[in-house]
């Protein structure tokens, strides 16, 4: 902490002067960011008397460089983490990376594959050797791309799921599910992607609507006694290659179409192979005819129904997606090739019904894009029922909360519904699974360290399982085994469980619901008490950013040219929890400008009071003397308010927006203009209005830092430097652990809000009046004003006007006798308004000009009427061509009526 506290940057002695006149992105981020993490101020900082602040980072690949979707994970993350650290919370945000099986391996064998060999060639020590070569390069690209970002995370804490501690985790737990029986290795449907060569989790599975065929084949039944004509059921298939695999057809036991035929034998085209007619509940009546063809090996519902039925399973698919022995004379032809024969073959033994067209959810390997086969193999699975009950109860229960609510639907669909999960892989690159099987007496050993002889004849001719378990088996750990477990460590006894887990909905099943689950089984309570989900960033028309589409949008390239804190404030307010959000490039250069509109609001401050003194008051200190001083107090503590609110609900958008609309808006469009009349008061005017642009600011710095931390740091730094020589005077050595500002209840003043804003409104509807007769803005122009009982109001604000709309002084009256001639009429609420036109233009002139106006606009009038009435163009010119010149002479005959309203106005 004294480390923190003493933590300086090197500056010369400052002066408002020296600021320079814009503000540059890239001469500070750097520096602020190193000056942070040297300073140790993304350590935790200890508080015994509150529950500390932790969030454990979604650990990105280690495949290459960050995303946007990396981008808005480490924005949100890092606004909850400053904004508690600002609290005063101890507040630790964990890092790190993942190993990433399978994508890791696959973008190795690429770069293998350019060099014209193969993993099998340079075998498993080299070619791991290769792997690691590439996680150290982008592990740190990775680290330095998040630095980019701003995130304020403990580096020194940082971890790789496969790093001595994490893989000592993952022993501990696959030993701990075995001995439970929770882990079994067994014969079941898996996905497999037949290049890869690997079986795949369902998150590794993309499914894509494809455009396909739905072939209605018929099979004779086998003759009963006494029938003379051959009987026929039929099925709707969109895999025909599969019939070849066929070992039952199933109809469903409430289906009255088929009850004769339940016990009956079908024949199976092509093959001639006897299969049994079924009767299973799994069965869709509404799907094809009713009956489906049942093939085991091929079909995740058809294993189930071949199970239940005692069915054999006949593999028919090899896998390297080429037809099996089984497949008779289709076998040795790819999958595609075998599915064309066979319909040629089946319409030529007048086997097909129809074919029709239909769609088909096909699933690709999300690395490589084959298409997945489903085929039986043996692997290691995670029996998954008994670790969901728990993981249901505490969301139900309310012991973890889900933003927004309506994904506790999703979550607690999936966990009702949820299937054995295959955690084995045919990889070389993540954790060896930890089985060692045998040669002499067959029997395997699951141990937790590594085995040199068999624990049952203790023979040593053993070998490892060559499999590697899949990529989540070591994520779905990361909230405790990041903290040391299953070490007892200090860590892991105060940071666990953690507070918040952030993160894409998109992963909700396959990591969010699973580390609920570890972490209720091994470490007995939730491993996090709020889960926020944030949706998909995607392109400026809504689409899903993908290479093919060349549509993806790289964060570094935003950054160097808009600056951190413009994209980061941009993906922070351009989305809502659980709503996926457009990258619009126009949003980023409005939030660049917001950033400049800070630096130059703040350096226009810092220069105007630089000859008073007293640094920067705590706001509490402040005491209003004005309208506009009371006003810009209340509207800033309605802000506190709401911000620290909309925060802690997770409403990170609309607390940026606010923050957004007050800055820009309340405190530099107005009080600053504001500020300029009131500094030309006496010497108390001047410190009072010094305090209290130097203390709303402060405290919008404050409230801003979360999201954009390098403008604020910066700026901040200058406000108590310039002001206030003595550091030990500053409320912290750095904004990042300045406290958060509480909000001031004695300055909520609803009254001042209301008068202020009719004064805001009365000026703006003379700025308007103003530009639309085209005043020049030296001009100040005459302005008469009826305003009941609030003469002394508007008396007091007499000067704000004459500044801030550029007038005369104003002529206020109660209420007025007659009607001012010739002049421009306005309402501000019940506030009449009178601008003499004399006073704003030279009638004579412009009458003249507005004359020239209406003739042009006459005559443009005349000859669109003249088009129109020509039925010849009417009924032969193309129908869109009509509309536009009927659409051209409505705008005209509005143009002239504008023009002679204005001219009679004039004219009086």
């Amino acid at each position: 902490m004294a480390e923190q506290e003493n933590t300086t940057l090197t500056m010369s002695t400052p002066s408002a002067a020296d600021l320079p006149k814009a503000y540059e992105p890239q001469a500070v981020e750097a520096k602020w960011y190193r000056f942070w993490e040297e300073g140790g101020y993304f350590k935790p900082r200890p508080n015994p008397n509150r529950d500390p602040f932790v969030i454990s980072m979604p650990p990105p690949n280690v495949t290459g460089a960050l995303h946007l979707g990396h981008g808005i994970t480490s924005t949100v993350e890092d606004i909850l983490i400053r904004y508690h650290r600002m609290l005063g919370v101890e507040t630790l945000w964990v890092p790190g990376e993942d190993h990433a099986g399978i994508a890791t391996q696959t973008v190795v064998e690429r770069l293998l594959a350019k060099e014209g060999t193969d993993r099998h060639k340079i075998g498993r020590e080299a070619f791991l050797e290769r792997v690691w070569q590439w996680v150290h390069q982008y592990k740190g690209r990775i680290q330095d791309q998040h630095r980019r970002l701003g995130a304020s995370c403990d580096w020194s804490r940082e971890r790789f799921t496969l790093d001595e501690g994490l893989s000592q985790a993952v022993r501990e737990v696959f030993v701990s599910l075995y001995e439970e029986g929770l882990i079994y290795r067994g014969e079941r449907i898996i996905n497999w992607c037949p290049r890869c060569m690997s079986a795949l989790s369902d998150l590794e599975v993309n499914h894509v609507d494809t455009p396909g065929k739905l072939t209605y084949v018929r099979y004779p039944l086998k003759p009963l006694d006494g029938e003379s004509e051959t009987r026929y059921i039929s099925v709707a298939t969109t895999r025909p290659e599969t019939i070849l695999g066929d070992t039952a057809i199933a109809v469903n036991p409430l289906d009255p179409r088929y009850k004769d035929l339940v016990g009956r034998l079908a024949i199976v085209p092509v093959m001639n192979r006897e299969i049994p007619i079924v009767a299973d509940e799994a069965v869709d009546l509404t799907f094809g005819t009713g009956a489906v063809k049942v093939t085991p090996a091929h079909d995740p519902t058809d294993f189930e129904i071949g199970l239940r039925h005692k069915l054999p399973a006949i593999q028919v698919i090899g896998f390297d997606a080429n037809m099996t022995n089984e497949a008779g004379p289709y076998a040795g032809q790819d999958r595609y090739e075998a599915r064309k024969n066979l319909v040629a073959d089946l319409e030529k033994l007048g086997f097909v019904i129809k074919i029709e067209d239909y769609t088909v959810p096909l699933g690709h390997c999300q690395r490589c894009d084959t298409v997945v086969e489903p085929l039986i193999s043996k692997q290691w699975f995670v029996k998954m029922k008994p670790l969901a009950t728990p993981a249901i109860g505490a969301v139900k229960h309310g012991l973890i909360r889900i933003v927004p609510e309506r994904f506790n639907k999703t979550y607690m669909d999936w966990l009702e519904n949820i299937h054995d999960w295959c955690i084995s892989r045919q990889l070389w690159w993540g954790h060896r699974i930890p089985v060692w099987y045998c040669d002499t007496c067959g029997q395997m050993t699951v141990s937790r360290e590594d085995v040199t002889a068999c624990q049952h004849c203790h023979s040593t001719a053993v070998r490892q399982d060559e499999d590697v378990l899949d990529t989540w088996f070591s994520s779905w750990l990361w909230p405790f085994s990041t903290l040391g477990w299953p070490e007892d460590t200090a860590d892991l006894r105060r940071y666990y469980p953690t507070a918040v887990m952030e993160t894409g909905y998109d992963i909700i099943f396959f990591w969010v619901a699973r580390m609920v689950m570890a972490g209720i089984h091994f470490m007995g309570t939730v491993p996090f008490s709020t889960i926020y989900l944030h949706g998909l960033v995607r392109d400026a028309k809504g689409e899903k950013m993908s290479k093919s589409k060349n549509n993806v949008i790289d964060p570094l390239e935003v950054m160097d040219k808009f600056g951190t804190d413009a994209l980061r404030f941009t993906l922070a307010t351009s989305s809502t929890p659980g709503n996926d959000m457009k990258l619009i490039e126009d949003r980023i250069i409005g939030n660049r400008n917001f950033a400049n509109k800070i630096w130059n609001a703040s350096r226009f401050v810092l220069m105007t009071t630089a000859e008073i003194g007293g640094g920067v008051p705590d706001v509490s200190q402040v005491r209003p003397h004005t309208l506009a001083d009371r006003w810009i107090l209340h509207r800033l503590t309605t802000l506190t308010q709401n911000v620290t609110r909309l925060i802690n609900d997770f409403q990170l958008g609309e607390a940026g927006r606010q923050i957004n609309d007050f800055f820009w808006s309340d405190y530099c469009d107005w009080y600053v203009e504001v500020a300029k009349v009131q500094m030309q008061g006496d010497e108390q005017a001047r410190r009072s209005t010094t305090a209290i642009l130097r203390a709303v600011l402060d405290q919008s710095l404050r409230l801003l830092h979360p999201f954009m931390p390098f403008v604020t740091e910066e700026v901040w730094q200058h406000l108590y430097r310039l002001t206030e020589a003595d550091q030990k005077k500053w409320p912290a050595s750095a904004l990042i652990i300045a406290p958060w500002p509480m909000a001031q209840e004695q300055f909520v003043d609803e009254e001042s809000d209301q008068k202020f804003s009719l004064l805001q409104e009365v000026i703006t509807r003379i700025r308007d009046a103003r530009n639309q007769m085209n005043v020049e803005n030296a001009r100040r122009i005459p302005v008469i004003m009826a305003v009941g009982d609030r003469v002394a109001m508007f008396e007091e604000q007499a000067p704000l006007i004459q500044f801030l709309a550029r007038t005369e002084q104003p002529q206020l009256h109660a209420a007025l006798a007659s009607k001012v001639e010739q002049a421009m009429g306005l309402l501000a609420g019940n506030i009449e308004i009178y601008l003499p036109l004399a006073g704003m233009v030279d009638i004579a002139k412009e009458l003249e000009r507005i004359d020239k106006e209406i003739a042009q606009a006459q005559q443009e009038l005349q000859r669109l009427q003249g088009k129109l009435a020509n039925q010849n163009f009417v009924t032969r010119a193309n129908p869109e061509v009509v509309a536009k010149e009927r659409d051209k002479l409505t705008a005209q005959e509005e143009r002239v009526a504008k023009l002679e309203a204005r001219r009679a106005q004039l004219a009086g």
